[in-house]
Formats: C-alpha cells, structure tokens, sequence
C-alpha cells in the first residue's frame, strides 16, 4: 500500500516553510466532497429522464437477472426437494455437466445439437452478417429519397413480423400435400424443375437436404433489412469531401465503396461483428419448432438430424422433471461457449484494428 506525503497535494513554501494548498487541489477536494450531492441534484433536475430507464431497468431485471436464480439447477438434482423451488435440491456438483461429455444416452443428443447450432449459426454469421452491409451500401447509392423509403420500408416490415407469421409463410411455400392441403407454391416449382416428387410431396422443409437452405434463407428474409439500419447510419456520416477527393482522383463508385466508404464504416462493422459472435450459438427454439411442428411421420423425425439445436433439446428435456437438470447444463454450457467466443473475438480485434467492444 502507498504512501501519500505532504508533497503529492500540498505546495511547499520555503520563504515561510509552510505548505498550502494549491487552487487546482482545493477544486478537486470541493468537488469529491460533494460528489454524492452534486449526483442527487443532476438526479432531480433530470428526473423525467430517470423516470423513463425504470420499465428498462425492471424488463431488464426481470428478464435476465432473475432467471439466473434457475441456473443453479444444473448444479442440483431436481429428483430431490420440493419441486418448485430450487434452493431444496440436493447438491451435485459438476455431475450433469460430465454425463454430457460421456453418458452413452445423453452425449450423442447433446453433440448432435451442439453440430447443428454451430453449422446453423455458421451459416447464418456467413450470409446473414455480409446481407445488411451490402443493403446499406445499395440504400445510399439509391438517389431518390421516396425511392429509398420505399424500399427501406419494404426490407424492414418483415422484422416487425411474429415469429409464427414468418414461419407461417415458410411453410405455405415449401409445405406437403399432407392432409388434403395443396403443395407449396416453391414445392410445384421444384417439382416442374425435375425435383423429387416424393421430396416435393414430404414438403422441401421437412426434407434433410434442404431444410438449412430454406431456414437460412427466411432468417436473412426476416433481419437483413433491419440491421442495415445501424450500417446505413455509418455510410450516411462518412464526409461528402472524403467522396470529392476519390472523384477528383479518378474513383468511380466501386472503388469509392472500396477505399472510401468501407474504411470509414470499419469500426462499426468490427463492433457488430463481436456482438453477432456474442450470439452465434443462441439460435433460437421457436421457428425450428413451428418449422417442425407440423411435419407428418418420418418427414419430421428425420429432419431433427440437422434441424435440432442445443435449445430446443434442452426445452426438451427440460420438460419432464427427470431431465430437467440435464437440460439446463447442455443450455449453460451452450451459454458458456458463446462467452468464451465473445471474449475471444474481441480479444482478436482489439490486436488486429485497435478497435473492440469493450
């Protein structure tokens, strides 16, 4: 521990011997004197501000914190105690965490999902994360300012869609002939193309092979649009004299995208990208369940190959009160991979471009 002297915050005067304090000293004194003071003020003049964090703050609480206290399960046997709280289970340690790893009924359903939520989400950082940049670029080429509200309109409505009209309409383009109803308009076109007919007629999206296609493609359909909108805001910053200057030296448009405008949105790109890493493997249970709800017989059994991801098998599990602790781990353990990512991707950008989310 240091040692403060009279020296550090204090002027020595050798004509009198005595030390004083300086103006500078006496400001930084007044103002950590009255730190808390000058807080609770800034509170009350702006308390219509404050006012508006706290439906924030409660959603947030509610929402995130609270559902931790269920966390501890995965530590407990939920076969113990009383079944509604969790605090009365019996202390297991790391118990279901190693039966995921070599438990001969348990690993291979926790790595076939574990698979499928990396090669989805894979697939989904892949096409989906490029989507929204090109989108941004396109909108701030598009002159007409009706034009572009137009058409900025019209890629951002699907994102204010529910989770089941999207999957709705999913499934009106690719379903079966299943129970009397009609093939899907993409099944037909597949079908006059020289696909399948027995593929066309299971529905293309209770079909293995192309099951990852179809739920990519409708996520990129779903969020592209909107998630251009924080690219979009980058490009329309970057300064107009930075355009002049490529122009006077011969840039046409591709290249001004190139050494103009994509240099300047770097820092942006950088930031989503380790927050959309931050995610990569929290694909979520409600499309692939509504995708797969109302798959007949052998269609929808076999598509759980490639379509059953780590939340879904701990929703699963979680269901019934004798795998619910097993459930639990698969999905903290799912959660602790992906912090491992985000801790690791910014780590990477921070060394490579001096530029990370934290």
């Amino acid at each position: 521990m240091f040692r403060l002297k009279c020296d550090d915050f204090l002027v020595y005067d050798e004509a009198t011997g005595t030390y004083s304090m300086s103006a500078e000293q006496q400001v930084r004194d007044e103002t950590e004197k009255n730190r808390w003071k000058n807080t609770g003020w800034t509170v009350l003049k702006d308390w219509r501000l404050y006012l508006m964090l706290v439906p924030m703050v409660l959603v947030y609480f509610l929402w995130k914190y609270m559902p931790m206290y269920e966390l501890m399960g995965c530590f407990k046997n939920p076969n113990t105690g009383d079944l509604t709280h969790v605090s009365t289970y019996s202390w297991t340690g790391l118990k279901y965490f190693q039966e995921l790893f070599t438990n001969a009924e348990y690993s291979p359903l926790f790595w076939r999902a574990f698979r499928n939520t990396f090669i989805t989400a894979f697939y989904g950082l892949l096409f989906g994360f490029p989507m929204p940049i090109i989108l941004a670029l396109f909108f701030n080429e598009v002159k007409s300012n009706v034009a572009r509200s137009i058409m900025q309109v019209c890629v951002y409505l699907p994102k204010f869609l529910s989770t089941v009209i999207v999957t709705s309409l999913v499934l009106v383009l690719f379903r079966s002939n299943a129970g009397g109803q009609s093939v899907g308009i993409v099944s037909q076109l597949f079908g006059a193309l020289g696909v399948d007919g027995a593929v066309v007629n299971s529905g293309l999206v209770y079909t293995t092979k192309y099951y990852r296609a179809i739920y990519i493609i409708a996520d990129l359909w779903e969020h592209a649009g909107y998630d251009s909108i924080v690219f979009f805001a980058a490009v329309i910053a970057v300064s107009p004299t930075s355009y002049e200057a490529a122009q006077i030296d011969g840039a046409g448009k591709m290249a001004q995208m190139r050494y103009v405008v994509i240099p300047s949105i770097l820092s942006t790109v950088v930031i989503m990208l380790i927050m959309k890493i931050g995610s990569l493997l929290s694909v979520g249970y409600e499309k692939i369940y509504l995708l797969l709800g109302t798959g007949v017989g052998e269609a929808q059994d076999a598509n759980y190959e490639v379509a059953d991801v780590v939340s879904t098998l701990s929703n699963r599990w979680s269901e019934t009160q004798e795998y619910k602790a097993m459930g639990t781990a698969a999905e903290m353990l799912n959660n602790l991979i992906g912090m491992i990512l985000v801790i690791g991707a910014n780590a990477i950008a921070r060394k490579a471009s001096d530029v990370s989310l934290y």
